[in-house]
């Protein structure tokens, strides 16, 4: 059994009905550890050798947060700013993440469509994405294709129920190491991984 870290970050969850419904039951399963940054650190004060040490202490990290302005919320960028230092994360002798398998989970309120060369956007997610990808990299992690909610805000109350199960189906099998590693690596995201196990 994997142990799965469950780093959530959004800055006003209450205006959010579908990242609120993602989050709402992971406290059932076992073996996940949810940890909300804006919970734990509401003033932006990081205490580094507390996040270095849950991610030391875990095998698989899942970043769940909302697409703000093409990135992260702020506190996403501060939390790898002060956490994944040189001389730890990455570096000749920073080798704590090293082996360790990064899922990105993100939510963004424009459709896929709007997320395509040719759409409103003119970059694909992958694209946006891509300096967490990188970061991941430099540190010697496993980066995943990421899991990806499309146009939340315009999702029916049954769909985010579906989402929500998948949801919790996505953390069970990284838990329990029910995956196929290399159908996600070459997939374009865990929602096309999950299908394809499913068949």
């Amino acid at each position: 059994m994997a142990r799965v870290l469950l780093l959530f970050a959004h800055p006003a969850l209450e205006k959010s009905r579908i990242n609120a419904r993602l989050i709402r039951d992971v406290g059932q399963l076992d073996g996940i550890t949810f940890h909300d940054l804006y919970e734990a650190y509401p003033d932006f004060f990081v205490d580094v050798a507390a996040e270095q040490q849950l991610l030391a202490a875990h095998d698989t990290i899942v970043l769940h947060h909302p697409m703000f302005w093409y990135s992260s919320p702020a506190l996403v960028k501060q939390w790898a700013d002060l956490v994944l230092e040189h001389g730890w994360a990455y570096g000749a002798k920073g080798t704590a993440l090293r082996g360790k398998q990064l899922v990105h989970v993100v939510t963004t309120g424009g459709g896929e469509q709007a997320y395509q060369t040719a759409g409103m956007h003119q970059h694909t997610i992958r694209e946006f994405l891509l300096p967490f990808e990188q970061t991941a990299k430099l540190c010697g992690m496993l980066y995943l294709p990421p899991y990806l909610v499309h146009g939340t805000h315009r999702l029916a109350d049954h769909e985010i129920e579906s989402f929500a199960q998948e949801y919790l189906e996505l953390l069970q099998r990284l838990r329990d190491g029910h995956f196929d590693m290399a159908s996600w690596l070459h997939g374009e995201s865990g929602k096309q991984f999950l299908q394809q196990m499913r068949k």
